[in-house]
C-alpha cells in the first residue's frame, strides 16, 4: 500500500507493508478515505519530534474492510476515531486527566492516517471509534478529533454564564474553538494579526474580532467591549508573544487556557499570576467522552466545520504543509 513516510522532514510516498489481521490479531483494518493535517503534525516535523520513517496523521475518516472484534462494528462501517485510549484506572484517569494517562500516551493507530490502510486495535474500537452518518462529508467527519480537543478545553475552563471569552489565534483550530464555545452557549471574541482571518471568524459567528497589529490600540479596542478585560482566554496561535498579550487582555482573576505549544521556553510572569490571581491551565487532548460529544455536535449541525479545509491528494502532502505554514489556507484535508 501507499503511505507518506517522513524522510529528512519531508514526506516521501512509498510502498509499505499493508497492516493485516493475520493469526488471531484482534481489531480492524480501516481503508482511509482521508485525514486532516493537524497543526501538531507540522509542529512535530519542525521541532524534530517526528523521526525518519514515521507516518503521521490522526484525524482519520475511513471504512472498515476487515474486522475481528467483539464490538458491533462490521465490514463496511464508515468510521472516525481518536488515536489514543486511556486506561480509565490510574491516578491520571481518576483525576480526569485522561491525556496524561501513560497508557493513553503509549497507544496509537498503526501506521498514521497518511496511508491507504491502518490497523485499529480492539480497545480503540471499544472506546474511541464512532460510526459516521452518511449525511456527513468525509471532510466534515474528519473534524471529530480536533473539535473534541476544543470541547475538552471548553469543559476544563469551567466557563460561567455571560463570561467574556477571547480566542487568540484565528487559524482553523481557533475557528473550531469558537464553534465549541458557541455549542456550549458562550459568545466568543477573537484576535489575530491577519485581517482576513478576523473577517473569516465573523462569518463563523464570532461576536467581536480584533486585528492585532499595534498592541496598545488592540487592547484599547478590547476595553471598549469589556472594560475590565476578558474572563477566559484561549491561546490557539502557538506564538510566544501571545503569552504576555493574553495576560494584558485578561481581567484580574481570569483564566488563560493554553491550547498550543511555542518553540522556545517562554512563559508567563510569576508576579502577574500571583498578584492578579490568574489561573493558567493547559488542555492537550480529548477523552473518549469528548470525542462522542464532538461527533454528535457535527452530525446535528450544531457546529460548523465546512468551508475550513482545502482538499489535497496524498502526493500533495508536502505542498499542503507549505501552504499551511505560509497561511495560504486555513487547513488541509488529505484525500487518500
Amino acid at each position: 500500500m501507499k503511505a507518506a513516510v517522513l524522510e529528512n522532514n519531508k514526506f516521501i510516498i512509498k510502498d509499505v507493508e499493508k497492516p493485516s489481521l493475520s493469526g488471531e490479531r484482534i481489531g480492524a483494518i480501516v481503508k482511509v478515505a482521508g485525514c486532516g493535517l493537524c497543526g501538531s503534525d507540522i509542529v512535530k516535523i519542525r521541532n524534530g519530534q517526528a523521526k525518519t520513517g514515521d507516518v503521521l496523521g490522526h484525524e482519520v475518516v475511513g471504512e472498515i474492510v476487515e474486522i475481528n472484534s467483539g464490538t458491533n462494528f462490521a465490514v463496511g462501517s464508515k468510521i472516525v476515531l481518536g488515536h489514543h485510549v486511556p486506561c480509565f484506572n490510574c491516578v491520571y484517569c481518576w483525576g480526569e486527566n485522561y491525556s496524561m494517562c501513560r497508557h493513553f500516551k503509549s497507544t496509537n493507530i498503526r501506521p498514521g492516517g497518511f496511508a491507504q490502510y491502518i490497523y485499529v486495535s480492539e480497545e480503540h474500537l471499544q472506546n474511541t471509534v464512532f460510526n459516521v452518518n452518511l449525511n456527513l462529508t468525509d471532510v466534515e467527519a474528519s473534524f471529530t478529533e480536533p473539535l473534541a480537543c476544543c470541547i475538552r478545553a471548553v469543559k476544563r475552563a469551567g466557563i460561567k454564564d455571560e463570561a467574556k471569552c477571547l480566542v487568540i489565534g484565528l487559524g482553523s483550530i481557533g475557528i473550531v474553538m469558537g464553534e465549541a464555545l458557541k455549542a456550549f452557549g458562550h459568545k466568543p471574541s477573537g484576535c489575530d494579526i491577519l485581517e482576513e482571518r478576523c473577517i473569516f471568524a465573523k462569518e463563523y459567528g464570532f461576536e467581536n474580532t480584533f486585528i492585532s497589529k499595534n498592541e496598545e490600540e488592540t487592547l484599547s479596542a478590547m476595553r471598549k467591549y469589556t472594560s475590565c478585560g476578558f474572563d477566559v482566554i484561549f491561546l490557539t496561535a502557538g506564538a510566544a508573544k501571545t503569552l504576555d498579550f493574553a495576560v494584558k487582555a485578561a481581567r484580574d482573576g481570569a483564566k488563560i487556557v493554553v491550547f498550543s505549544s511555542v518553540r522556545d521556553s517562554s512563559g508567563f510572569q510569576n508576579n502577574e499570576i500571583y498578584y492578579r490571581e490568574l489561573t493558567v491551565m493547559g488542555s492537550y487532548s480529548p477523552s473518549p467522552m469528548d470525542l462522542e460529544d464532538s461527533i454528535h455536535l457535527i452530525e446535528q449541525k450544531k457546529v460548523k466545520v465546512s468551508g475550513l479545509s482545502k482538499v489535497y491528494n496524498l502526493e500533495q502532502l508536502n505542498e499542503a504543509v507549505e501552504d499551511t505554514l505560509s497561511n495560504k489556507i486555513m487547513k488541509a484535508f488529505i484525500k487518500i
